[in-house]
């Protein structure tokens, strides 16, 4: 049986990193862990917990993703590139990749990334996904590393948050905090707002 362990680093697209790093890391305070590229190609990664990564591919000419409401389907340009799944070790690798193939899905080769070792496939909905094992004495969290050939000025300023480059935040006061009822209610046999897909 395949041991999920959460996702291991869910990959975005930006067309402008330097405002990536200023609002993941600098803004919601999620550390820089690593970062690869050369000039026209960059990809890095933010830790979102213990287990958990946002990362962000760079892409000359890449433009924010149109309004969209979470959930709500759209057609056109999207912000999306794959979602990665960790898994406990090697022989889950193996064994969704003999899942994958004998249910007639392709699955790529195990990949040697250097930090984690994945198998690439897409789902009934060609959503591209990778399934990705985590190195012994590897982590990135522990030891950020930053490959990029021509790092910019932003992303050189280290792993963790720079503070000055936004507005301190007033706590909201607590007569005025109210929680709205989301879609999601409707799981717990409350009504929620069906104008929300989420």
């Amino acid at each position: 049986m395949v041991s999920y362990t959460g996702i291991n680093h869910l990959a975005m697209v930006t067309g402008h990193m330097d405002a990536t790093i200023r609002f993941w890391r600098d803004l919601l305070g999620m550390r820089l862990v690593a970062g690869l590229g050369h000039p026209g190609y960059r990809h890095y990664f933010f830790e979102i917990s213990a287990q958990d990564m946002l990362a962000f591919f760079e892409w000359t000419g890449a433009e924010p993703a149109p309004d969209k409401d979470h959930g709500a389907p759209v057609k056109g340009r999207i912000a999306f590139d794959h979602v990665s799944i960790g898994v406990s070790g090697q022989e889950d690798l193996w064994e969704i990749k003999a899942r994958l193939e004998a249910a007639g899905f392709w699955a790529s080769e195990v990949v040697d990334h250097g930090f984690i070792h994945s198998v690439y496939s897409f789902d009934p909905n060609n959503i591209a996904i990778e399934f990705s094992a985590s190195l012994p004495g590897v982590d990135l969290r522990v030891r950020p590393v930053m490959a990029d050939t021509q790092p910019s000025a932003i992303a050189s300023e280290g792993a963790g948050p720079q503070p000055g480059h936004w507005p301190q935040a007033k706590p909201v006061p607590k007569s005025q905090r109210r929680l709205h009822p989301g879609y999601g209610m409707r799981l717990f046999g409350e009504g929620g707002d069906e104008n929300q897909p989420v």
